[in-house]
């Protein structure tokens, strides 16, 4: 893992002969529908409470937690150390400040034409201006740059001048630290979202003084779906010799456990081939309420790593090692990415408690529709097993760290005495 500081109680640093899975969340992008996964997140932070106390945090069992767009906030929001050197937030309190937040970050109007506003608005420049959200991410996070999370962490953004994607992860930082960002410019980064924010710039030193400039959009451009992303930055940094993961082959792909969370989609809304052939440069961009090219993208981009990591597991029998919890029955406002109305987020926190009483499933090639797995049963159920296991596995680990310190403590003492001194 990356060779920096953590949290004593992080998942962050671990010694090789104790890495037995290697744990990952994942986060996906949506805008004001994060508040779904953070509804999540509160459920899984709950239950690993009730096995290992109240003070237990979501960055405390994960090796990586990888997010995109508003997932790259929360990934954050868990992982951004306080003055403790513990979590900025309980994922409790994750849906809380979206709620009180965002109507400021997608500020709108009610005037009777704010609609038609708001389009010709896009037509000429970004919706919103950003500046409350960039304000808030600045107050949160402060000098905080990336080599400060409490465990590893995988942003995906897209680089406008470079046409490609931009991964900010911890891994990288000790191959390439100029891209040691910010956290607060990483953040405004991965949440541009075209049309919505505008790019974000920024530059950074290395420890030669260089500079290095970023033009970055939405990391969804490039991975809505960010699990890939993370999952490959740890076989990269096994490639390269990383002690830390040493006993796991590049490929061991059945050693990983990973929980990828969405922000929900609408598979009701489809559009005729007919309808769209008569559809110009507007019409893709404005179209019901939504933004037909973009909910394309993303769910796309989103959907082709869900199925090809349901192949790869269940190729390796591991499948039980992976759960994808997603909503695809998001209609009307609840569809949106920025109707920060008290109505519709009042909504998402109950589509993210339903989400949890709801079965596990798995995207269906055929229909494309979210469809249940047999005796899998809920995905509060599969959670809080989940939970056992991260629980087990840190536990594991901290009872090989303390045998191993133990028997380096012997090991000075014994060459102490052997040598009538101190070693």
């Amino acid at each position: 893992m990356a060779s920096r500081s953590s949290s004593a109680e992080g998942a962050g640093r671990t010694l090789p002969v104790n890495l037995k899975l290697i744990t990952v969340l994942s986060i996906d992008g949506g805008g004001i529908r994060g508040i779904i996964p953070a509804t999540i997140l509160a459920f899984l932070e709950a239950k690993l409470q009730e096995l290992d106390g109240p003070d237990a945090r979501i960055a405390d069992y994960f090796d990586v937690v990888a997010g995109t767009s508003t997932g790259g906030l929360l990934t954050a929001m868990l992982t951004a150390p306080d003055t403790n050197e513990r979590p900025l937030f309980a994922a409790k309190d994750l849906a809380r400040f979206y709620i009180q937040h965002s109507p400021k970050i997608f500020r709108q109007k009610n005037a009777m034409g704010s609609k038609l506003v708001g389009k010709l608005r896009m037509a000429c420049g970004p919706k919103y201006d950003g500046k409350y959200l960039h304000a808030q991410l600045r107050r949160l996070l402060g000098n905080m740059r990336l080599d400060r999370t409490l465990t590893n962490v995988v942003i995906p953004t897209f680089d406008i001048a470079y046409m490609q994607p931009m991964i900010f992860s911890s891994f990288e930082l000790k191959h390439r630290p100029s891209t040691n960002a910010l956290l607060s410019d990483i953040c405004m980064s991965t949440s541009a979202a075209p049309t919505y924010f505008p790019p974000h710039y920024f530059q950074t030193r290395d420890e030669n003084g260089r500079r290095k400039a970023f033009n970055l959009v939405d990391g969804g451009i490039a991975a809505n779906n960010p699990t890939l992303c993370a999952m490959g930055q740890v076989s990269k940094d096994i490639i390269l010799a990383d002690d830390d993961f040493f006993p796991v082959m590049p490929a061991d792909y059945g050693k990983f456990m990973v929980i990828s969370l969405g922000c929900g989609s609408n598979r009701n809304r489809r559009y005729c081939a007919k309808a769209a052939a008569r559809w110009g440069v507007f019409s893709w961009l404005f179209k019901d309420g939504s933004a037909p090219i973009i909910d394309m993208f993303n769910s796309a981009s989103a959907d082709m790593v869900d199925i090809h990591l349901c192949v790869l597991f269940r190729a390796l029998r591991s499948s039980e090692n992976y759960l994808r919890i997603q909503y695809d029955q998001l209609t009307g406002s609840a569809g949106s990415i920025d109707d920060s109305s008290k109505k519709n987020m009042d909504r998402l926190v109950r589509i993210g408690n339903k989400l949890l009483d709801m079965n596990v499933s798995r995207v269906d090639l055929e229909t494309g529709r979210n469809v249940e797995v047999p005796g899998a049963g809920t995905n509060a159920e599969r959670l809080a097993k989940f939970a056992r296991q991260l629980s087990d596995e840190r536990r594991r680990r901290r009872q090989n760290e303390l045998i191993m310190n133990s028997e380096q403590v012997f090991q000075i003492q014994h060459q102490a005495w052997y040598y009538g001194g101190d070693a």
